[in-house]
Formats: C-alpha cells, structure tokens, sequence
C-alpha cells in the first residue's frame, strides 16, 4: 500500500486510507496533466490526492465539486479557495447568522460537513479533466460516497460535478440527463436510491467560481436556500 502523508490537520481519517493509496497508486500511472507547478511550490508530490483534509464522513450534508484549485493544492484541503468560500460563508450564515470572520473561521467550520471532488488533483490551467482521466477515479469516489460516507444529501457544483454521476452510475444517464435538462435544476432535487433503504438527495447549484458571470453574484442566495432544504440550521 502506498504510504499517505498525512493531512495538514492531523492524521487522515482511518476509514478512507485504502482508497487514498488506491487514488495515488492510479495517479502514479501517469498520463494526467497535473499541474506541477502547482505542487512543487506547496511541497507536495503531484501524486498526492487533495481529499478530505477537513470534513467528517458522519455528516448528513456533503459538498461535491470537480477538481481541486491552487490554493486547495497549498492547503491540502478542498473548497478552501474564493470559491469554497462563498460556499463556507453559506455555511457559516445557515449556523450563526453571519459571515464567517476570517479564513480560520472557515476552516474550522469545514470539520463538520463532508468534502469530495471528481478527481482529486489540479488539472494543469484549471481544465477539466477528461472523461477519460476522470473515469479511472470512479471507483475510489464512488465508494467513497457511497460506502463511507453516511450521509443523505449532496450539494453539487457545477455541471462535470453533476455529470459524474452519469459515470458512475449508468443505469441512471436516462434521468440524470432529464433532470439536467430541467430550467429549475438549481432548484429542484434528484433522488439517487444507492441501497434498498438509502436514497441521496443530490441538489445541483452552478460552479461558486469568480468566472462564472452569469451565476455568481447570485450563488450566495443560491447556496442559502440548498443549505435549508438540507436542513442546515443552528441545530445542525
């Protein structure tokens, strides 16, 4: 088994270790365009999956995006850049009323939620990974959600977050392409039955990226109201 560095905040989580060996082991295959810069400049060997430095697999709600950004690489943890802080500012809003204060604040409010991405490393230049790349890493983010993690509803970002699903459950590409297909997809929510007696509520919003002209100054609202529906409040 491939020897994980552990995580910036302490040891990584023992239920996930065999598949961050898997995830590295398949990156060490090559044929990805990592960018490497990127980890050189944070220490990091570009094999090293940016998964879950934060986060708890107990939570009931998760985040899901498609790739990890630079400032994710440096920290090791994912949606810690702009966009994962408009994401944990929402959070942060649902728990305390406010913004949170700082990015400490943010950080520490991440440990209570579930964190994953497509594939766990920078793309060279911010390009999605090909469908390709990303169906090597279906099996390790599939059992991640679907056997460790306990939880029952999913905030996704972005459309290659949403369209992972058509991956990695085929059987569903009928519906998944419907729902997308929907004018209130970012409001609307698409049951996904895993096991006899689990269903995932998956709640798409669009990418919380600074690029994202048409949608951005409308994701905070956006991300108030999935966090609601999931029940993220003071009690949470």
């Amino acid at each position: 088994m491939a020897k994980i560095p552990s995580p910036i905040r302490g040891d990584q989580d023992p239920r996930i270790i065999d598949l961050l060996a898997g995830m590295q082991a398949e990156a060490e295959r090559g044929d990805m365009d990592v960018d490497r810069p990127a980890y050189t400049a944070a220490g990091l060997a570009p094999t090293v999956p940016v998964l879950m430095g934060s986060g708890t697999l107990d939570s009931r709600v998760g985040f899901f995006g498609r790739d990890p950004g630079r400032t994710e690489v440096e920290q090791r943890e994912p949606f810690i850049g702009k966009g994962g802080a408009l994401v944990r500012h929402g959070i942060h809003r649902a728990l305390h009323g406010v913004d949170a204060p700082d990015a400490s604040a943010r950080r520490a409010i991440g440990q209570r939620f579930f964190w994953a991405n497509t594939v766990p490393y920078k793309p060279t230049g911010n390009k999605a990974w090909s469908v390709k790349v990303k169906r090597r890493f279906v099996p390790y983010v599939r059992t991640l959600l679907v056997e460790r993690w306990s939880g029952t509803d999913l905030i996704t970002f972005g459309n290659v977050a949403f369209d992972w699903f058509r991956l990695a459950f085929p059987a569903e590409k009928t519906r998944l392409r419907a729902f997308w297909a929907r004018d209130d997809r970012y409001e609307a929510t698409f049951e996904l039955h895993l096991q006899p007696h689990r269903v995932l509520r998956i709640r798409p919003l669009p990418h919380p990226s600074p690029l994202n002209a048409t949608w951005y100054k409308r994701i905070p609202a956006l991300i108030d109201q999935r966090l609601a529906e999931a029940g993220v409040g003071p009690d949470y």
